[in-house]
C-alpha cells in the first residue's frame, strides 16, 4: 500500500479589524473570522502573522495616497513586512470600495471579499501582477485554482 503524506496545513495568527464606516454591519456579517482565516490559509505556503483591517474610503485614500502616490480609495492595499520564516503584512480593505464593486461584477460581497484576501495574501507572500504580463498571469491562475477549491466562480 502507498503511503500518503498528508499536507501540512500553515498557521495563521489573525488580527480582524473594522474601521467605522456606513453599513459596517453589512461587512461583518460577511466577514466571520472563522471564514476569513479559511480563505487566507488556503493561500499560504507558510506560517503568517496577518493583520486584516476594513476601512472607510476616507483612512483607504490615505493610505493610498501617502504609500502609493495615489489619490484614491482602492479595493486592497497589502503592506508586506516580511516573507520568511513568516510572512507578516497587513492587509486593509476598502469596504465601500468593495461593496461598490461587487454589485458592479454582480457577485455577492462575501466572493468578493475572499477572492480580494486571496489576491492580497499572495502579494503579502511576494507574488506581484504589475511587474509583467507573466506574472500577472501567473497570480491570476493561482487565485482562480484557489477560489474554486473553496467552491467560489472565477473572479474574473
Amino acid at each position: 500500500m502507498k503511503k500518503t503524506t498528508p499536507i501540512a496545513i500553515n498557521e495563521l495568527d489573525l488580527s480582524l479589524q473594522f474601521g467605522a464606516f456606513p453599513d459596517i454591519a453589512i461587512h461583518r456579517a460577511a466577514l466571520p473570522r472563522a471564514a476569513v482565516k479559511r480563505w487566507i490559509v488556503q493561500a499560504l505556503q507558510s506560517d503568517a502573522e496577518l493583520t486584516v483591517r476594513v476601512v472607510g474610503e476616507e483612512e483607504a485614500q490615505t493610505l493610498n495616497r501617502d504609500y502609493r502616490q495615489k489619490d484614491y480609495a482602492t479595493n486592497v492595499l497589502t503592506f508586506d513586512y516580511t516573507q520568511a520564516p513568516v510572512v507578516t503584512a497587513d492587509l486593509v480593505l476598502c469596504g465601500p470600495v468593495v461593496a461598490r464593486e461587487a454589485a458592479e461584477q454582480g457577485k455577492t460581497l462575501q466572493a468578493h471579499y475572499a477572492h480580494l484576501l486571496v489576491h492580497a495574501s499572495l502579494h503579502a507572500q511576494g507574488y506581484d501582477h504589475e511587474t509583467n504580463e507573466r506574472d500577472a498571469l501567473e497570480m491570476e491562475a493561482l487565485e482562480m485554482l484557489l477560489m474554486a477549491s473553496m467552491g467560489f466562480e472565477n473572479p474574473y
